[in-house]
């Protein structure tokens, strides 16, 4: 290749750099103002369940780009106090994340209560002739000698540790996850087994399933019930009020979150799908989350 070919060539590779660049600059400013929401979820049926439907809601009512992902609860909380993500959408309070609470509360702001009347402890089969988690030592062998736990940095881990230590229960409580936990409940069902886990409410194996909490001693009690809440981060009202308003205005009844966790629960669709079509069934409740700008343009 001569000179002025060669000269000639890296001209016309300069030149189609610097356009390139430019094409690339002017959509990167066009998505700058795009509106975003990234959202952060523990893989609990029921933070599945309704944060699937803030996506459907935020990009089919409102116009945002969302990103949801899920994570354990220390990576999550982590997460949007370091201004990662802009919120996580699974605070059980005011017991088994207070924890967490406490360590980010300057770096966190609380959105609001998402669902109220949480319950949370050691669950059994309704057929498992026993009612309190003093009897459990008793019928060790007949639950395996243990526990079947979730996920090990969740809070009702913590509180359930706690438990074993309080009544100086044989039982061991063993980690999983909550899919895995309902999966080890169900076999056990199907077979009319006994198993121990750690539940709560809301989740869709209460309306799949005949359960019973095991009650706690007056003096022992470590679970009350409570509310789940959804914490942003520290400026995420400043620097997306109608996102932080949107969320601080979801709110779902037991019925309702209830009728959404079954429905995906026992459908073939995708989450998301499922989640679209609640969304589409229930217009008046998604319209009451929605701030009142947003409405009016629709």
């Amino acid at each position: 290749m001569s000179y002025l070919k060669r000269k000639f060539s890296l001209l016309t590779y300069g030149i189609s750099l610097i356009l390139a660049v430019a094409i690339l600059g002017g959509c990167s400013k066009k998505n700058s103002n795009k509106k975003t929401a990234d959202l952060v979820y523990v893989n609990w049926a029921e933070g599945i369940a309704y944060t699937n439907l803030a996506k459907e809601v935020l990009q089919d009512k409102m116009g945002y780009d969302v990103t949801i992902t899920s994570a354990d609860v220390a990576p999550a909380y982590t997460a949007v106090a370091q201004g990662n993500k802009d919120a996580f959408m699974e605070s059980w309070l005011p017991t088994l994340h207070k924890d967490y609470v406490d360590r980010f509360k300057n770096k966190i702001v609380d959105l609001g209560i998402i669902y109220s009347g949480t319950q949370s402890g050691l669950v059994v089969p309704a057929y498992v002739p026993i009612d309190s988690i003093s009897q459990l030592n008793a019928n060790a062998d007949k639950f395996n000698d243990q526990i079947v736990g979730i996920d090990a940095g969740a809070g009702i881990m913590k509180t359930t540790q706690q438990v074993i230590d309080d009544y100086n229960l044989k039982l061991k409580l063993v980690p999983s996850s909550g899919p895995a936990m309902t999966s080890a409940l169900k076999k056990a069902i199907d077979h009319k087994e006994w198993i121990v886990v750690t539940g709560w409410k809301p989740h869709w194996m209460f309306g799949q399933w005949d359960l019973k909490f095991l009650k706690q001693d007056p003096d022992k009690e470590v679970w009350k019930k409570g509310n789940i809440h959804i914490f942003g981060r520290k400026n995420l009202k400043e620097d997306k009020p109608e996102l932080a308003k949107f969320l601080s205005n979801m709110h779902l009844t037991d019925d309702q979150i209830s009728d959404l966790m079954l429905k995906e629960r026992n459908s073939d669709k995708s989450e998301e799908a499922v989640a679209k079509e609640w969304m589409q069934n229930h217009p008046q409740v998604i319209e009451s989350w929605i701030p009142k700008n947003e409405t009016a343009m629709k």
